[in-house]
């Protein structure tokens, strides 16, 4: 069954966080399909997972890599999901709704907390996938930390 866990950006940066989630999904032998709201923000999250850490290396790929399903990371901004996720990642708006993100072990939606407008949308979400029955962890950063700060139902 989906758990969907929202991760409110308060002390760091979508460039700090989503690596380290990632990290940690592959970690558990988990591949993640990242969706971003646009295709600027694929390219930006595309360079990102190549440049965030010099000791480091994320394998990851978009649609004009090819071998899609071979991705252990896939980043888009369109529905398809070739690559069997575990977990599905929704960067820079994307949503999903909650009868797609049954479909995953772990749905993770990263969100801005300085951003009104992207604020907004992880509130109608919440709401959303709640309501579809989804189990929803809201977290949130505190002084560097993640903080769970709620959990539905």
């Amino acid at each position: 069954m989906a758990e969907a866990w929202f991760y409110h950006l308060t002390d760091g940066s979508l460039e700090q966080t989503a690596p380290d989630l990632i990290e940690k999904c592959l970690g558990r032998g988990w591949r993640v399909l990242a969706r971003c709201g646009s295709g600027a923000a694929v390219a930006a999250v595309d360079r990102m997972l190549w440049t965030y850490r010099e000791e480091s290396f994320l394998p990851h790929g978009t649609a004009g890599d090819g071998d899609p399903a071979g991705q252990p990371v896939y980043i888009t901004a369109g529905p398809e999901a070739p690559n069997g996720a575990a977990v599905l990642m929704l960067i820079a708006g994307a949503s999903a709704a909650p009868e797609e993100m049954k479909g995953f072990e772990r749905v993770m939606v990263i969100f801005d907390g300085a951003d009104p407008q992207r604020l907004d949308q992880a509130r109608g979400l919440w709401k959303q996938t709640v309501a579809g029955g989804i189990t929803a962890q809201y977290w949130a950063q505190d002084g560097g930390r993640w903080v769970k700060k709620a959990t539905s139902g």
